[in-house]
């Protein structure tokens, strides 16, 4: 199965992170969102990050200028209707997403490929809306897109194996290192990720210490790059609240229940660094 056109439905962080390092490594990529500003926000984005790691010699088979020239964006999904894979990269809403898997069922060929760069949602269940559940995979990239290896390739039951092989040596092509995860709530990295995010949070709501201490012991004591706190903000508050109740009500267990100060966080719109305020202030 050979996979050329790359589509990315989705141009916030993620997606326009994913259509970079698709770019960047020769595929000729369609970069989809029904807002034309987001879309021109993400041409910037993109063009100063490749500009950075130009400047740094991380871009060694390619230039900025090349690298953009593989991009192209479009308001509508009809411009999908050429690609062999397309990768969903929208608001972690199941139910927003199984309204877009269902359009791209109907407006992409038969032979395309759809992935989703969910990170909590069943692939089983998106995979059910479509008429190609064997050619709906998982693609969890970390954020940022182009510095983190890691993607998570997540099987749902249906996925074939055509699919999975086709997706894992395409995630290798890109320079990613791809993990096999079975389709299960939270699936690896936010089955962990998350309840440690929680536990950080709990532990500032019961008074045990400042947000900084707290992430200055997991940084300093743990040898982890970011502390909990600040790891949460980057995510977005509302994103761990959503992961955590997926958690919670995929298991039927009291220990990934949520934190109520993190649900105050989130009513109150205070949802980290794309707010301006979350443990921290922006």
């Amino acid at each position: 199965m050979t996979l050329r056109t790359i589509g990315v439905l989705g141009a916030g962080t993620m997606g326009n992170g994913i259509a970079q390092v698709f770019a960047q490594q020769g595929f000729p990529v369609i970069l989809v969102d029904k807002n034309s500003q987001q879309l021109q926000k993400a041409l910037a984005t993109i063009e100063f990050s490749l500009n950075k790691l130009a400047e740094k010699g991380k871009l060694p088979d390619t230039t900025p200028a090349e690298a953009l020239a593989n991009l192209t964006t479009a308001e509508s999904m009809a411009a999908l209707a050429g690609c062999d894979l397309v990768v969903e990269a929208v608001t972690e809403n199941e139910a927003v997403k199984t309204s877009l898997f269902q359009q791209l069922d109907q407006a992409c060929p038969e032979h395309t490929l759809l992935a989703s760069n969910t990170s909590a949602i069943s692939l089983t269940r998106l995979a059910a809306a479509t008429s190609r559940p064997d050619k709906v995979i998982g693609m969890h990239f970390m954020n940022p897109v182009p510095l983190m290896q890691l993607v998570e390739l997540i099987r749902g039951l249906q996925t074939s194996d055509a699919t999975f092989d086709a997706i894992h040596q395409l995630s290798e092509r890109i320079g990613k290192t791809p993990v096999t995860v079975r389709d299960c709530p939270g699936f690896v990295s936010n089955r962990i990720l998350m309840p440690m995010i929680n536990e950080a949070i709990f532990t500032l709501y019961e008074g045990v210490a400042s947000a900084e201490d707290i992430d200055t012991v997991m940084q300093l004591g743990m040898n982890h790059p970011m502390g909990p706190l600040k790891l949460a903000d980057m995510i977005g508050l509302d994103t761990c609240l959503f992961i955590m109740q997926v958690l919670y009500n995929g298991f039927n267990d009291p220990k990934y229940r949520p934190c109520p100060l993190l649900q105050q966080m989130v009513d109150a719109g205070y949802t980290g660094r794309k707010s301006g305020r979350g443990f921290y202030h922006y």
